[in-house]
């Protein structure tokens, strides 16, 4: 290959890679975004939590593609922020401290990294009707955060539920219909992206957008270890996590499956093993750096497919441009400057993406067999129901309680367990084609 062949191979590259950004660009700023609402972070504390994020999401996709002994599973695979983790983690910031929060972090990553091996094994504790059920439940616990957001993110202000709010919020929704249901290739891939972009423009014509905090903040800035503080480990959040994270790593193996299929490659349980290895090393510095949990974004797996493009080298140029922008405070900044009702808009169509990807699993299932409703019922309901009313079990122990008071902790574990005991037809339980699965929920 001449000079030109191999520079105009790069610059092809670098083009998927800059689409591989931009199509998981939106959930990788949408937690630090919310997380940090919820937590009352202020401007500076927002900057370098969404910049540091960033670059995080690029680190923790490096760890990936750099496949070893040891860790990294070495699939064109992009990793961003756990959106199923915002919930837990914004009720372990509000009941305990922000510490606690990275501390528990901290204690889950080492803990999938100890059990890699033995997941990878008993995978199959996680049918179809466990993990459908339980991203059906993070989907409709998540609803309720994006209409607050929709109305303004403090359901007690004088201006909650204003026209603005209103009109901005629904602007942002139509904006992300149009480009999902006409728009092509590209346009409907990041139509996330371009109703946040919108959203804000009307926003700030409407006088809701201030630029201080990009004016304000520097041009260059490296990581920090424990910005926020010293993490604090409390045991309830800390399960609390590991629940959560158990959650991601059943969502990352359909992942792996489904680009093993693409790139015609054989993924075995060394292979799983070391891609559990590597998010784990990514949420360990996630706590360390004082970001978030990482997870392998499954909405990447289709841009494979679409470019026909199977090698790493777009991943590795769209990793490089992640750590880039993520030590450029200003470009952290932009995503701050983003109205609560425009993220609210957002994810309202988000959110209920991941409850529908969450029934699409389901409808794998037979339900025929009543052994099947009854553990679907049970634990849809059990995890619903705790969300609404999570002081249900202000009785118990603070530990047990902030274990039993987050709905999708309540789900899965009642998932997993009466899955075993009431013994749900095997063969309609196993997982058909978990390629077929993933690229379902991608159309």
């Amino acid at each position: 290959m001449s000079n030109k062949d191999k520079a105009i191979e790069n610059y092809h590259s670098a083009l998927l890679g800059i689409q591989h950004l931009l199509a998981m660009y939106s959930g990788a700023v949408l937690v630090p975004l919310l997380v940090g609402g919820a937590l009352r972070f202020n401007p500076a504390q927002m900057t370098y939590l969404i910049s540091i994020d960033i670059f995080m999401c690029g680190l923790a996709t490096f760890l990936q593609l750099f496949t070893n002994k040891v860790f990294g599973i070495g699939l064109p695979v992009v990793l961003g922020c756990a959106i199923q983790a915002v919930a837990p983690l914004q009720m372990i910031g509000q009941r305990f401290s922000i510490g606690t929060m990275y501390g528990a972090i901290i204690a889950s990553a080492f803990f999938v990294f100890l059990i890699a091996g033995t997941f990878a094994k008993i995978r199959k504790l996680f049918p179809p009707l466990v993990t459908g059920i339980v991203i059906t439940v993070i989907g409709l616990t998540l609803i309720p955060i994006a209409f607050v957001n929709l109305g303004g993110g403090n359901a007690a202000a004088k201006n909650f539920g204003s026209a603005d709010n209103l009109i901005v919020g629904l602007f942002t929704i139509l904006v992300v219909l149009v480009c999902s249901i006409y728009g092509r290739g590209f346009i409907k891939r990041i139509a996330v992206l371009i109703g946040l972009l919108l959203g804000t423009v009307l926003a700030s014509f409407m006088g809701m957008v201030s630029f201080d905090a990009v004016l304000s903040a520097s041009w260059f800035h490296f990581p920090q270890p424990f910005y926020f503080g010293r993490p604090q480990f409390e045991i309830s959040s800390i399960l609390t996590m590991i629940a959560i994270s158990l959650v991601s790593l059943v969502e990352s193996t359909g992942v792996f499956f489904a680009l093993g299929d693409i790139t015609k490659r054989k993924i075995g349980e060394k292979d799983l093993k070391k891609g559990y290895r590597a998010e784990a090393l990514a949420g360990l510095l996630g706590g360390i750096f004082n970001t978030f949990p990482y997870t392998t974004f499954s909405q990447n797996v289709s841009l494979v497919q679409l470019s026909g493009i199977k090698s790493r080298q777009p991943i590795y140029y769209a990793a490089g441009f992640l750590v880039l922008l993520g030590l450029l405070p200003k470009v952290g900044a932009m995503a701050t400057i983003i109205p609560t009702p425009v993220i609210g808009g957002a994810t309202v169509i988000m959110f209920g993406m991941i409850a529908i990807q969450g029934i699409r699993m389901l409808e794998q299932v037979n339900f025929a067999n009543n052994k099947n409703i009854l553990v679907a019922a049970i634990s849809i309901g059990a995890g619903l129901g705790v969300s609404v009313e999570p002081n249900i079990f202000q009785s118990l122990p603070e530990t047990v309680r902030l274990i039993f008071s987050n709905g999708v902790v309540v789900a899965s574990l009642c998932a997993v367990v009466l899955n075993l005991i009431i013994r749900p037809d095997k063969e309609t339980e196993e997982i058909k084609n978990p390629v077929e699965n993933i690229k379902q929920q991608e159309n």
